[in-house]
């Protein structure tokens, strides 16, 4: 049976959030506020609403992604046996 490779990776810190929500009052129901902080890279942003936190947290995902080696054909480079590259001497 294949493998869900996307399911079964580890979850990476390049991808992990602070998210701190602001008490809302009764009358705001369905309203998201607070701050919003990327772990790896520090930036930090504070959102008034679901679709700001969302934006903050692709364009982060944008611009701090690491990229993946390449091989020599310019190809993404696999893994094998679970270990990174670095690791395999």
């Amino acid at each position: 049976m294949p493998q869900d490779t996307e399911r079964d990776a580890p979850l990476s810190v390049h991808r992990a959030f602070v998210v701190h929500f602001r008490t809302i009052s009764e009358g705001t129901h369905g309203c998201v506020a607070g701050r919003v902080e990327h772990v790896v890279s520090g930036q930090a942003t504070h959102f008034q609403s679901l679709e700001e936190l969302l934006a903050f947290i692709a364009w982060v995902l944008k611009r701090c992604a690491p990229s993946r080696p390449t091989n020599p054909s310019g190809r993404a480079a696999g893994r094998r046996g679970g270990t990174k590259p670095e690791e395999r001497r």
